[in-house]
C-alpha cells in the first residue's frame, strides 16, 4: 500500500471584501475554498476539476501554504503545514513544488534557462559548487526534453511549450515528492497539450511524483489522474476512481461536465448537447442555500434547498456531496 503524503481535513479560505464608503462600509465574506477534504498518496495524481471561479487556484495555493487558510488542516507527512515557524516551513518547500498556468510569464524574462532552473538550488544550498549546480540544470533539462545548448537562451526564444518545460524542469530541480499543477496546459494548443501531459506522467513514473493536477475541462485530466476530485463553489461535489467518475459519475455536476467535453463524432455530439445544467453558476459571495448546486440542478428536491450534503463514501468506495446519490443512475454512455 502506497504511504499517504497529504491528507487535507476541512480546509477552508474565506476573503473578507469591504464595499461602501469609510463610515457605513459593508464586509462580505467571499468562501473561495469551503470545507475541502481528501487524501493524496506517493506516486498518485489526484485530477480536480470545476469551472472557472470554484475555488481551485485558491486550493492549490492553500495546500503549498502560500496562503493562510480561514480553518482545517493540511498535513505533509503528518506534519501541519501552517503550524511550522518560517524555517521549519522554508525546508518542507524542497519537497513541495508547483507549475503555474503561463508558462512565459511565471520566467524571468531577464534570466538564462540555467540561472532560472538553477535559482530553487541556489536558495536552498547557497554554498553548492557551481560545477554541481551546472550538472544538475542540464540532467533536468534532458529530463524534460530541452537540450543542454539551451542553458543560456532567454525564455522569449523558447515555444509556450518549451517555457513549461522550463517551469518543469524547475519544479523538478530540488527533487520534491508533490509537484502542484495549476492549469498547466491551458494556455497551450492542443497537440502541445498531450505531450506536456504525457511527459509529466513519465516524469512521475520515473520519481514516484505524487501530483495534484487542476484544469477546467474533465477531457485533460483523464488520461493523467488516478483520481478526480469535482469542485463547485469551493466545495468538493465528488471524489472518485477516473474509471468510475467517467462512466458513473456520482454527483448530476459532474454529469453535466462529462456531457460538455467536445466530441468529435457529430451524431455523438449533438446526442450530449444537452448537459441538464441551467443559469450561471451563482456568485461565490451569495452562494445558495443548502446544496450550493441545487440552484441549477436537474434533479434537485427540496431537502437539497434546505440541508447542506456531506461528503460521503457509497459502497464502490468513492466519495459524493449528493443526498441523492445512492438512488440516481448517472450511467454515461460513450463519448468518444
Amino acid at each position: 500500500m502506497n504511504e499517504r503524503v497529504l491528507r487535507v481535513q476541512d480546509l477552508a479560505v474565506h476573503f473578507k471584501l469591504r464595499e461602501g464608503g469609510l463610515i457605513r462600509p459593508k464586509t462580505h465574506t467571499l468562501k473561495a475554498v469551503d470545507g475541502v477534504s481528501f487524501d493524496l498518496n506517493a506516486g498518485e495524481t489526484l485530477g480536480i476539476v470545476g469551472e472557472s471561479g470554484c475555488g481551485k487556484s485558491t486550493l492549490a495555493r492553500a495546500l503549498l501554504a502560500l496562503i493562510k487558510p480561514t480553518r482545517g488542516r493540511v498535513l505533509w507527512l503528518g506534519e501541519d503545514l501552517n503550524k511550522l515557524d518560517e524555517e521549519a516551513l522554508r525546508k518542507k518547500r524542497q519537497d513541495l513544488q508547483i507549475v503555474f498556468q503561463d508558462p512565459l510569464a511565471a520566467l524571468n524574462p531577464r534570466m538564462t534557462v540555467r540561472d532560472i532552473i538553477a535559482e530553487p538550488l541556489w536558495t536552498f544550498f547557497p554554498k553548492i559548487a557551481r560545477v554541481q549546480v551546472d550538472e544538475r540544470v542540464r540532467g533536468v533539462m534532458k529530463m524534460v526534453g530541452l537540450l543542454p545548448n539551451q542553458v543560456n537562451r532567454y525564455p522569449h526564444e523558447f515555444s509556450g511549450g518549451q517555457c513549461q518545460r522550463i517551469g518543469i524542469a524547475r519544479a523538478l530541480v530540488l527533487n520534491p515528492k508533490l509537484v502542484v499543477c495549476d492549469e498547466p496546459v491551458s494556455a497551450l494548443d492542443v497537440s502541445i497539450q498531450a505531450q506536456i501531459i504525457n511527459l509529466l506522467k513519465d516524469l512521475q513514473k520515473k520519481l514516484n511524483l505524487s501530483l495534484v493536477f487542476i484544469a477546467h475541462d474533465l477531457s485533460v485530466v483523464k488520461h493523467i489522474s488516478d483520481r478526480v476530485m469535482v469542485m463547485y463553489l469551493g466545495r468538493a461535489m465528488e471524489i472518485s476512481c477516473r474509471d468510475h467518475l467517467y462512466r458513473r459519475p456520482l454527483h448530476p455536476y459532474t454529469s453535466a461536465l462529462i456531457k460538455a467535453v467536445p466530441v468529435p463524432d457529430p451524431k455523438l455530439a449533438r446526442l450530449a448537447s444537452d448537459t441538464g445544467l441551467t443559469g450561471d453558476m451563482p456568485s461565490p459571495l451569495s452562494p445558495p442555500s443548502g446544496c450550493v448546486f441545487h440552484s441549477r440542478c436537474p434533479v434537485s428536491i427540496t431537502r437539497c434547498e434546505l440541508e447542506v450534503p456531506a461528503l460521503r463514501r457509497m459502497e464502490n468506495g468513492d466519495w459524493a456531496a449528493c443526498h441523492r446519490a445512492e438512488e440516481l443512475d448517472l450511467t454515461i454512455g460513450k463519448t468518444g
